[in-house]
């Protein structure tokens, strides 16, 4: 592989990924971003937009600071003091740039009423000014895509004369094809003197889902450095993303045979990470880095997967730093996938057992979107604490609250007797443990109760813990269920349960203190 197949990967999440409205950092954020990227080798990061603001001003002078490897570049209008504004942040790096820009198309150049000859001028003395100041300097014709060929030809010479040693054709409003992606690079690099000895960069924008396609089609045509986010953060629909174009010439490279220098295993870390401080969440299907990107449900998938991963996926989890089992159980899941599971987490169950599981599985699978580790550790618990041969058994419930009051109606089997009681109480918990003492009358009492949420969601388990204790022994019980109430009561017989069994084995009568909690 020759260095002409190497594509520059410049990354602006810190720039025009934090234009994303909401996406707003905090200054330790940028630095702690910015260090990620440095260290999974990102060749230019684009730290801000220095003239933006002091606090812009502040991290990207800082980014420069402690970068260690990449190039650290600010942005900067076609503005004498925008260009000296980037310079005083940007110059205390190891490798400093100046990235300057003006819109090139006639809707752009209507905005600082500048006709094509005023604004080739203003393009020579700033790109002049720039590259007096660095000698790293990047141009970009804002809504090249849409700006007329031959004008744009023109004003790109021009930059190149004036000592630009990058120029970037952006797809401002991400309104291009890939194949006019490609056609554009092609054309530039034919038609513009000089343009063999410059770097072609492509800037794409996400607003017809295409930033990814039309950025590897400029690559294919000439272009090397590609302009990126993580996880495509940026304006309006996002940029291109930098986990994509990665992995597709990593997966894709017998059609596409170029390199980069991208250590791929830090992209979930810090996709992650980026979703964590701009507060904008990943959307489970996306590509690569999607919570759903190497997860499978299907049963026919599923076992697919089981006996040879390359079945269905085309790129190994381990190879972007994800660690994760790739099976996500949910109601189509099988047998076999669950012992699969089940094993991953370290629990292996006989048939029988299995089979129980497996009926609780569908049934929480039927009321969950999606069923996680947790919920699948909670339901083992929940197998070994609520068995057919418990002494208590709760059959059914019913539960009335509001601002009338509360009740229940519970029903639970007693040593193969089916008992009902109906209570009232000081909230649902309260009136369902009455009816639970109403039916099995007993001296306990309630040291703890617990509640915390398995998983994420509206409909997530909730694991409910008790602790009780009667004459010095005390016992514990645990459930899990959707339903927060059901679960308080499952876990209450459950200890109840562990209640009989240590009477049975210490005596009604025996200093409980002095004898070793077997039910634990």
């Amino acid at each position: 592989m020759t260095e002409q197949n190497r594509v520059v990967i410049f990354d602006t999440t810190l720039r025009d990924g934090e234009q994303s409205p909401g996406a707003t950092m905090s200054h330790a954020e940028k630095l702690e971003i910015a260090a990620m990227l440095d260290e999974m080798g990102v060749d230019v990061i684009e730290a801000g937009f220095p003239i933006a603001s002091e606090g812009d001003f502040a991290a990207v002078s800082e980014i420069a600071k402690q970068s260690k490897n990449s190039v650290i570049c600010g942005l900067a209008r076609a503005q004498l003091p925008d260009i000296d504004r980037c310079w005083e942040a940007v110059k205390h790096a190891r490798q400093p740039r100046i990235h300057t820009f003006i819109g090139t198309s006639p809707l752009h150049r209507a905005i600082p009423n500048l006709d094509m000859d005023q604004m080739a001028d203003r393009i020579h003395q700033t790109v002049t000014h720039a590259r007096n100041l660095c000698d790293n300097v990047q141009w970009s014709p804002m809504d090249a895509t849409r700006t007329e060929h031959d004008y744009l030809c023109r004003v790109v010479e021009i930059a190149i004369k004036a000592g630009a040693t990058t120029i970037n054709i952006p797809d401002t409003v991400g309104y291009t094809a890939p194949r006019e992606s490609a056609a554009l690079i092609a054309m530039l690099l034919e038609r513009v003197p000089g343009a063999d000895q410059i770097i072609f960069a492509t800037h794409c924008h996400n607003d017809l889902g295409m930033a990814t396609a039309n950025a590897l089609a400029a690559v294919e045509a000439g272009a090397r450095q590609i302009e990126c986010t993580i996880n495509g953060l940026g304006e309006r629909a996002g940029n291109t993303a930098l986990e994509e174009v990665v992995m597709a010439m990593r997966v894709r490279n017998d059609i596409m045979p170029f390199r980069t220098g991208i250590d791929t295993t830090k992209i979930m870390g810090i996709s992650r990470r980026v979703a964590a401080v701009s507060g904008f969440p990943v959307q489970f299907n996306k590509a690569i880095v999607g919570k759903n990107a190497f997860l499978h449900e299907s049963g026919i998938h599923q076992d697919g997967v089981l006996k040879n991963v390359e079945t269905f996926e085309i790129m190994r989890p381990a190879d972007i730093g994800l660690t994760e089992n790739n099976i996500a159980m949910g109601k189509h899941s099988g047998r076999a996938a669950l012992r699969a599971k089940l094993a991953d987490l370290g629990y292996e169950v006989g048939d029988n057992q299995l089979k129980d599981i497996f009926v609780r599985f569908k049934a929480l699978a039927d009321r969950k979107k999606e069923v996680y580790d947790d919920d699948i550790v909670a339901l083992v618990l929940d197998a070994a604490a609520n068995t057919a041969e418990d002494h208590l058994q709760v059959k059914h419930l019913r539960v009335v609250c509001g601002s009338d009051g509360q009740s229940a109606a519970l029903t639970m089997i007693v040593d193969g007797v089916e008992k009902t009681a109906e209570t009232t109480g000081d909230g649902p918990v309260d009136a369902c443990f009455n009816a639970v003492r109403e039916i099995f009358p007993h001296d306990a009492r309630l040291q703890l109760y617990q509640v915390h949420a398995v998983t994420e969601g509206t409909d997530a388990q909730a694991t409910v813990s008790v602790r009780m204790e009667e004459e010095g022994r005390i016992v514990t019980g645990q459930a899990a269920d959707t339903d927060t109430i059901l679960a308080s009561v499952k876990a209450y017989v459950g200890a109840l349960n562990r209640l009989i069994l240590r009477r049975a084995m210490t005596g009604r009568d025996t200093d409980a203190k002095q004898i070793s909690m077997y039910s634990h």
